[in-house]
């Protein structure tokens, strides 16, 4: 697959968003944002994004995983209970 990257001033990505975004989900194009000609943001599909990602915390896929397959064997639990557990711990932590 052949990488195609842009390179286009902040304001004409604004106002082509749409457009930009089109491209990049659908054609994998990469665009390098530029503020007065400095480059400051990049734009990238979201596959490309979460390998990004992956590299930058490798146990982060292996933490994802273990979880799905706890969640199909049912040791899931409530979204509330959870969150209950994740209160408590917020408040001692902040003693």
């Amino acid at each position: 697959m052949k990488i195609t990257v842009h390179r286009i001033p902040i304001t004409k990505a604004r106002i082509n968003l749409g457009q930009l975004v089109r491209r990049v989900h659908m054609n994998r194009e990469y665009f390098i944002l530029e503020k007065d000609g400095i480059p400051v943001a990049g734009v990238l599909n979201v596959d490309d994004m979460e390998d990004f990602l992956d590299l930058q915390d490798p146990g982060l896929k292996d933490q994802i995983n273990k979880s799905y397959q706890e969640y199909r064997r049912g040791r899931a639990r409530k979204g509330s209970k959870f969150l209950s557990e994740l209160r408590r711990s917020a408040k001692r932590s902040k003693r």
